[in-house]
């Protein structure tokens, strides 16, 4: 892996790769990262999985950023669909992984899945009382810690994260949660992996949301290259990371 921005142009080992996705200092206020994988042609998944848009660079990068982590939210869709389970490497300067906090409106998820049966830190729910009781008591009874709040817009879920300490945010998708959040003008961090691959086919972009959501501008902080795959990194510009 090299970088190639900002300059000189250098190889790159596992210390200057966390100097790079370093958070900024500070815990004040919730620090959004985003992270997504895309074909060149601007596919988010080949086959209906992300999985197959994967490089060694990218799978290196996504381990990085959840040891970095304090939370990993992801939506309930793609949380399915990707089956996930808890995350295996602890956050750095702790001795326990980040929890996965799971954005859902019905609570429609298996209890015997591997979000709560492989998992080492308690999986997060984030629902609302719309969804079916029966559901969430099942959740609760595998161990995951259900949270019932009003909404489930950006702006509600980023409160109770950073209710419960969680400031360092990592957003894995899916486009919908990607979308709300940039709706709401909540993402401070886009770390984006462009593979070297043609995915054509139908499948949908990162971020789907309202018609109408005012564009937000990004500077690009860094960009690494790596067996052909581009690594880059965008954070908001006009701002101080962190801060909105």
């Amino acid at each position: 892996m090299h970088r190639i921005w900002p300059l000189p142009a250098e190889p790159v080992d596992d210390t200057a790769l966390a100097d790079v996705y370093a958070h900024p200092d500070g815990d004040a206020a919730p620090f959004v990262r985003v992270n997504f994988v895309s074909s060149a042609d601007g596919a988010v998944s080949v086959d209906g999985l992300s999985g197959g848009l994967g490089t060694p660079g990218d799978k290196r990068v996504f381990g990085l950023l959840r040891e970095l982590a304090q939370v990993v939210l992801v939506g309930a869709g793609t949380a399915r669909a990707e089956g996930y389970r808890g995350a295996r490497r602890p956050t750095r300067g702790t001795d326990t992984p980040p929890p996965i906090a799971v954005v859902t409106g019905s609570a429609d998820l298996d209890p015997g899945s591997g979000l709560f049966t492989d998992t080492r830190t308690p999986t997060i729910v984030l629902t609302t009382a719309g969804a079916p009781r029966e559901r969430r008591d099942r959740l609760t009874a595998a161990g995951a810690d259900v949270t019932v709040l009003d909404d489930l817009g950006p702006a509600a879920l980023l409160a109770e994260l950073a209710r419960r300490g969680l400031h360092r945010v990592l957003c894995e998708g899916g486009p919908s949660l990607h979308g709300a959040l940039i709706a709401a003008d909540a993402v401070d961090e886009l770390c984006l992996t462009v593979s070297p691959l043609l995915a054509g086919g139908a499948a949908g972009r990162i971020a789907v949301g309202p018609e109408g959501a005012p564009a937000r501008a990004m500077t690009l902080a860094s960009a690494l290259h790596d067996e052909g795959a581009l690594l880059l990194r965008y954070r908001r510009s006009g701002d101080d990371p962190g801060t909105r």
